[in-house]
């Protein structure tokens, strides 16, 4: 009897990790999340990445404003996969607001992120804070 198991890694990468506390810092996580998806093999559809960078840019963009200044993303891939986990200093969780179409005070993105992803987690942590854990399928 063989108990040897065979796991297709031909996807995998290694996670890629970016930390900022500038708004500056979105554009260049959105250049992290495309270079991500391309280095990817086999590489996702251009949509995806397109998607990837988006979904990066919002929730950067969510844990300046409403998280306490400051985020760390972390990026993996599986696969089936794409994952984004973006962490924060505010324990407080995201909230569904009124879109502000006359104000710049947005309301977009939360409902967007949830939209285009596969799948979205809520965890504690690290420390007081959170991270949100978005699933986007390959």
């Amino acid at each position: 009897m063989n108990d040897t198991t065979t796991t297709d890694t031909a996807a995998l990468r290694p996670s890629v990790a970016l930390e900022d506390d500038s708004p500056a810092g979105v554009p260049r996580a959105r250049r992290v999340a495309h270079a991500f998806a391309e280095g990817l093999d086999p590489a996702p559809a251009p949509a995806t990445a397109e998607t990837l960078a988006l979904v990066v840019s919002e929730l950067a963009t969510n844990a300046l404003r409403h998280g306490g200044g400051h985020y760390m993303l972390r990026l993996s891939a599986t696969t089936d996969a794409v994952h984004v986990a973006v962490s924060d200093r505010n324990p407080a969780p995201p909230r569904e607001r009124e879109a502000d179409l006359n104000d710049d005070t947005g309301g977009f993105g939360w409902p967007l992120i949830r939209h285009l992803a596969d799948g979205v987690s809520v965890t504690p942590g690290p420390g007081r804070g959170k991270t949100i854990h978005v699933r986007l399928p390959r």
